[in-house]
């Protein structure tokens, strides 16, 4: 609206004025900035305005020669190409953001509310601004196992990471519908980082991952933890950190040493939460870091989408400056057949 205002108001303060008021430089200015947010047509509109308002005696506007009028019309004819330029480069642009956003979208699609008897909730904020996908990654589907899901962080993060999370989350995606134990699907997600990598010999890719399998009545989920923590365990109003023990990063030869597989019984209501470095790593302005199991109990909600949406405001009010993907992933089990 300001190109409008502006000449609005010129032609109000002239016209209020008993003496006349040299301001008519003011209009110079209007074909400029109508290029900023108007089409050609609108910019052709306001630059025609302001020769109009320029040459009509009743403005008084210090009777403009005919190299100001000019000067006035080249600008104005000049700004309608550039407002063409612009209106074209901006449709350009919408498109393509339009198909990275599904191209994202396909690499990482938004979870369901529930994956068989495990309600679920995800939330991401990618490092780098104007991207829906980065290094963290996240996945609950369901196979003739139960029910599987993951979390993980790759090496980087950014746009440059994409590739490995979407060649990681197809090896999970085949996984979880052919091997029936958690500790082979980390085998095959280590096998195809392996792969990925092998005609890089100084690539040094890795990726660290939490993977976590629920029986069919989800009365017990079996957790893996390769080079990450394992999830919290909310119950009963606190949060407890289940005794899991890291193995070797994915992508750094876990063929050759058995992951440590935890099972925990699950009761009714019991949720789990999983969170990246990017939540536990930030640091509030005295270098102190966010205590997640702190604070967790607090923010509990009976919402998983809302304890996650809780968290991420707690800790961006916490540490406002975050820079690393951060990623949750919130499991509610409703166990069938008991408590």
């Amino acid at each position: 609206m300001l190109p409008s205002a502006l000449l609005a108001g010129v032609c109000a303060a002239e016209l209020i004025s008993p003496e006349p008021l040299d301001i008519g430089f003011l209009l110079g200015a209007i074909p400029p900035l109508a290029v900023l947010a108007h089409g050609p047509a609108a910019t052709a509109v306001l630059g025609a305005l302001v020769v109009v308002v320029l040459s009509v005696p009743v403005f008084n506007l210090n009777a403009p020669g005919s190299t100001d009028l000019l000067t006035v019309c080249f600008v104005s004819v000049l700004s309608v190409l550039l407002s063409f330029v612009r209106s074209r480069r901006d449709a350009q642009l919408v498109t393509e953001r339009a198909v990275a956003e599904a191209a994202q979208r396909a690499v990482v699609p938004p979870l369901p509310e529930r994956v068989g008897p495990v309600r679920c909730a995800g939330l991401y904020r990618a490092a780098q601004r104007g991207t829906l996908v980065g290094g963290d990654f996240f996945d609950v589907r369901a196979g003739p196992y139960g029910v599987r899901a993951v979390m993980g962080d790759v090496q980087g993060h950014g746009l440059s990471a994409v590739a490995t999370v979407a060649s990681l989350l197809g090896a999970f995606r085949e996984a979880v519908l052919d091997l029936p134990d958690p500790e082979a699907v980390a085998a095959r997600l280590d096998r195809r980082m392996a792969v990925d990598s092998a005609d890089e010999p100084h690539a040094e890719l890795f990726a660290t991952a939490v993977l976590l399998d629920f029986s069919p009545d989800a009365r017990v989920v079996r957790i893996v933890a390769c080079g990450q923590q394992g999830p919290l365990l909310l119950r009963d109003g606190r949060a407890v950190e289940l005794d899991v023990e890291p193995c070797t990063p994915l992508g750094l030869g876990l063929a050759g040493t058995a992951p440590r597989v935890v099972s925990v019984r699950l009761r009714a209501g019991d949720r789990l939460f999983l969170a990246s470095d990017g939540v536990t790593e930030a640091r509030d302005a005295d270098g102190a870091f966010y205590p997640l199991a702190e604070r967790l109990p607090g923010l509990a909600a009976e919402d998983p989408a809302a304890l996650a949406e809780r968290v991420w405001t707690d800790l961006v009010r916490y540490s406002p400056d975050v820079r690393d993907d951060v990623t949750m992933l919130v499991l509610a089990p409703r166990p069938r057949g008991g408590p």
